[in-house]
């Protein structure tokens, strides 16, 4: 499983180390698209056929899902792992998720989702002050 987050840095080469604890998990390959709220996320092949496959079954009536879909699925890349569990980030994503040097690579269950260093801190900041608004919600939906 995906959890956790650990602080990374990407090199002047845009290689980024993924967090060792989940490269058994990863695999040699892994996708690699925009996020929503400007990070990037990381999926597993498998993860990725499972996703890709419902913003598939959205309606093309639907303004909404067709940009969402374009949006995500147009800029998804496969990347492949090196020996040390790095990626090559590509330009495009960098600067979509306006990552510098520092980086938050944070596990989600099924997916990674990797943020600027400074942008995790004042959304994690952002999010911690609703807290208790977002639980009663989510209670709501049984969780």
């Amino acid at each position: 499983m995906l959890i956790g987050q650990y602080k990374h840095t990407i090199d002047n080469k845009k290689r980024l180390a993924l967090p060792a604890k989940f490269r058994g998990e990863l695999g040699d390959k892994v996708i690699i698209t925009k996020g929503i709220e400007k990070c990037l996320v990381i999926y597993t092949q498998k993860e990725w056929e499972v996703f890709s496959g419902k913003l598939g079954n959205l309606s093309l009536a639907q303004t909404e899902a067709r940009s969402f879909t374009r949006s995500i699925l147009a800029s998804a890349t496969e990347v492949v792992l090196d020996k040390l569990g790095r990626i090559l980030v590509p330009d495009y994503l960098k600067n979509y998720g306006g990552l510098k040097k520092d980086v938050v690579i944070c596990g989600l269950s099924n997916r990674l989702e990797i943020w600027d260093s400074e942008k995790w801190d004042v959304y994690n900041k952002e999010a911690e002050k609703g807290i208790e608004e977002i639980v009663s919600k989510l209670g709501s939906l049984g969780i």
